[in-house]
């Protein structure tokens, strides 16, 4: 059973204030598992009510630092940029 309330209360006003503002759904997710296991919920009933996988869950239970919210972006979110400019996109829509 995990520790009920194992987080600060600043850390859990930084996932929630996260959980609110974060535009990306991955992160949104990963902190709301971190919540749930803050709130004494076991690997498999938040991997249940998240419908994602128990590997998952266990994942960022373990790598996922509440106090640090750049643990939950993984190494594919880095530089993963816009490969089509706006001068191409003009030429695409001018062609189309």
């Amino acid at each position: 059973m995990p520790a009920k309330n194992h987080l600060c209360e600043e850390q859990v006003e930084q996932l929630q204030k996260a959980l609110k503002q974060e535009e990306n759904g991955d992160i949104r997710e990963r902190v709301l598992i971190l919540l749930l296991l803050n709130d004494g919920k076991t690997q498999a009933k938040i991997a249940d009510f998240l419908g994602i996988s128990l590997n998952k869950v266990s994942y960022w239970c373990i790598h996922g630092d509440p106090g640090n919210l750049e643990t939950l972006k993984d190494k594919r979110m880095n530089g993963n940029h816009k490969k089509a400019t706006d001068k191409y996109i003009e030429i695409l829509l001018e062609t189309i």
